[in-house]
């Protein structure tokens, strides 16, 4: 049985707003907060965003409806919590939009946060030297900073310049540049100075500034302790995946318009959102106020160790219950929570058809697959992949599953791995076999208001660099035709009569 990790909850029993929940920060704070024993109250302009999210259901979470532009909403959110994390900005098409939405936002948060209470606003900013010029998308965050400041509430104002993390937007434009292009050429800025900060480091700051009042009305610099070029950060990525030393051509001509219309072309990040960040990128960003390494002590990973887990099969873990048969593979990335550009190209084949019976009656044939049950349909071809697997050193089919009618989280399966096993809703397997990239496997029943049931199955794909890319090209043209006949070999182990389909469906979000 999994032993709690979550300590003590707080003496101090009000909650703690997030604001920019269903964000990148946002939504891998609000665990870390809840596990520390905090209450924390979730806010969001869609709370259907945040129901979908592996911490949605825990008893001390609230999520409510909010909205920074709309002050009462903002609010009504507030009232009652003893602090709030601004995590919000906001990258509109058009240049000028998002530095006014900013101050608008931020000039409501200033406007509400004595009069609902609060006694701490903490609020995540770029960091940049005003006097070397700024970026206008780097202007913004610092005039937030100021408009905060200037409400009765003390904020605490933490300055990260590139964050190294899967899903942060400048790592995956980092990602998918190193990942596709063998050589580029490139804009000045990949020789500009700059202080990255792990993800992981830039969460025990935030976490950290709730248990150090010293924080409260200070502004501190965050970074790990070298600094580098963004060359460097491609030459180190490069190595940590795996992938062969990459060409880079540095050229004057490329303005920070035209590289982010080339970060576009080569990456799935909107040019509205590249825009910016490549203007931060040509500015140098290096830490000068080092005040909060001694108030909230912490290792400092370097560049290389941010990567590397930020590649790492080990930091995408799935928090479930875990067997002695090994590692869970992630599933983060392929199930729900980051932007579609997050964690890199993620490619989908989802099928579904409606039985007629319900959950209960159909699980037992979708749990006995695999095995010596085989895979519903086509079994040579999963045998034939799977001698493929030994042969490059994999695991094969060799491994067969613990129990023919029973599967559990953690359990082998084939050259699969049990992920998740929520029984009569949902199974999720991570691929163990060899491949340039990484793959799931997921099958979902949904009960209908007429009694039958709708199956889903949902393959999803994160290809490692352009072999892996054509990989899921080269497989794709098997998936109609293998991947219907395994629902249709489903719905005959169940005994269950087809209502409609399998047709293709859209990718769930």
């Amino acid at each position: 049985m999994k032993k709690s990790t979550e300590s003590t909850p707080a003496k101090d029993q009000r909650p703690v707003l997030i604001l920019g929940a269903s964000g990148y920060i946002g939504g891998r704070l609000i665990p870390l907060l809840l596990a520390a024993g905090y209450p924390v109250r979730a806010m969001a302009r869609s709370p259907g965003k945040l129901k979908g999210r592996p911490w949605s259901g825990h008893p001390r979470l609230e999520i409510v409806r909010g909205d920074v532009f709309d002050r009462d909403s903002l609010l009504t959110a507030a009232r009652g919590c003893r602090a709030a994390y601004y995590l919000v900005h906001s990258m509109n098409p058009r240049v000028a939009d998002f530095a006014e939405s900013d101050r608008r936002a931020a000039g409501n948060m200033a406007e509400i946060a004595g009069e609902a209470g609060l006694e701490r606003l903490i609020y995540l900013s770029g960091l940049g030297d005003e006097d070397a010029g700024m970026s206008s998308h780097l202007q913004s965050r610092a005039e937030v900073a100021r408009i905060l400041a200037e409400g009765p509430v003390p904020v605490t104002v933490l300055r990260a310049a590139m964050i190294i993390g899967s899903g942060s937007a400048s790592f995956e434009i980092l990602r998918y540049l190193v990942d596709r292009l063998p050589a580029m050429v490139t804009p000045r800025w990949v020789s500009t100075p700059c202080q990255p900060i792990g993800v992981r480091n830039v969460l025990h700051y935030l976490t950290g500034c709730l248990e150090v009042p010293e924080t409260a009305g200070e502004t501190f610099d965050i970074g790990q302790e070298e600094i580098v070029t963004y060359r460097q950060l491609m030459e180190i990525y490069a190595e940590e995946a795996g992938l062969p030393k990459r060409l880079i051509l540095p050229v004057p001509f490329l303005t920070p318009r035209l590289s982010s219309y080339w970060i576009h072309l080569v990456t799935p990040i909107p040019a509205a959102l590249a825009r910016p960040l490549a203007e931060g990128l040509s500015c140098p960003v290096v830490c000068r106020d080092l005040r909060i390494r001694d108030l909230i002590p912490q290792n400092l990973l370097d560049c290389r160790q941010a990567i590397r887990l930020a590649l790492d099969r080990q930091q995408q873990e799935i928090e479930t219950s875990w067997s002695d048969s090994g590692p869970l593979p992630p599933a983060e990335w392929a199930m729900t929570g980051d932007p579609g550009w997050a964690g890199g190209t993620v490619c989908d084949d989802s099928w579904r058809m409606v039985l007629d019976g319900t959950p209960e009656e159909i699980w037992p044939a979708l749990a006995a697959i695999g095995g010596r049950t085989g895979w519903y349909y086509a079994d040579w071809l999963w045998k034939v992949r799977g001698h493929l697997d030994r042969l490059v050193g994999g695991v094969g089919l060799s491994r067969g599953r613990r129990c023919a009618i029973d599967l559990r989280t953690g359990d082998a399966l084939d050259f699969w791995r049990v992920i998740e096993a929520e029984r009569p809703s949902l199974l999720l397997f991570g691929a163990e076999m060899k491949l340039p990239g990484e793959a799931v496997l997921a099958f979902r029943l949904h009960p209908l208001d007429d009694g039958s049931t709708e199956l889903q199955q949902i393959a999803r794909y994160l290809p490692r660099g352009l072999l892996g890319l054509l990989y899921w090209y080269a497989v794709s043209p098997f998936h109609r035709l293998v991947f219907t006949g395994m629902l249709r070999g489903i719905a005959k182990a169940a005994g269950k009569k087809i209502v409609t389909g399998p047709e293709r469906m859209p990718a769930p979000k």
